[in-house]
């Protein structure tokens, strides 16, 4: 399976994938929404930050899943894996506490696309933060 995830282009975390800095892509929510269930070791996500085109790519090693995000949860999760998540823990934690989920998208062998492209997010929904595609040639304009 093939994924698109779009980035908050202000918080410029893409450089620190392809660097190998942050090493594991999070995604919290209030609602079990995608790539809940639909991600797997072995997939590959590529990377866009908002407006702008397809610029890297991962490989999955592991995803991690937690549910029921209540105070104590939170700070582990956070304690164990802030680093490699690459987002302030104090900076965030009103965000997170919001959340009822949490995945954690354990990435491998991060590349910057020689050639990026743009995307069709028709069907998707215009703020989708997350797709899941069968094939990228789909969604490639």
């Amino acid at each position: 399976m093939n994924h698109i995830a779009i980035m908050k282009k202000s918080w410029d975390l893409i450089p620190k994938i392809i660097s190998g800095e942050k090493t594991i892509e999070s995604r919290w929510y209030k609602n079990r929404i995608a790539p809940w269930d639909r991600i797997s070791k072995g997939d590959t996500v590529y990377f866009k930050d908002s407006g702008e085109p397809v610029s890297a790519v991962a490989t999955v090693s592991k995803v991690l899943q937690f549910s029921d995000i209540y105070e104590d949860r939170l700070s582990k999760i956070l304690a164990k894996y802030a680093d490699d998540i690459s987002f302030k823990t104090q900076e965030y934690k009103e965000y997170y506490q919001s959340k009822n989920y949490c995945i954690l998208i354990f990435l491998r062998n991060p590349q910057k696309l020689e050639n990026p492209f743009h995307i069709d997010k028709t069907g998707y929904g215009m703020s989708s933060a997350w797709m899941c595609v069968d094939d990228i040639d789909t969604i490639k304009n």
